[in-house]
């Protein structure tokens, strides 16, 4: 027998799709810390 939750499910979208788009926020977060990081350093060291 189904799993109850396997028969109702709450969202019908493609989890490769929330996968992709949760690594493309995590990986954009991370790169602006380094960015700024960066500048920081570039203008600390004149």
């Amino acid at each position: 027998m189904a799993n109850e939750f396997e028969k109702d499910v709450q969202s019908k979208r493609n989890d490769l799709i929330d996968s992709g788009v949760g690594f493309v926020v995590t990986f954009g977060f991370f790169m602006t810390i380094f960015i700024i990081a960066q500048v920081i350093e570039f203008f600390g060291t004149r």
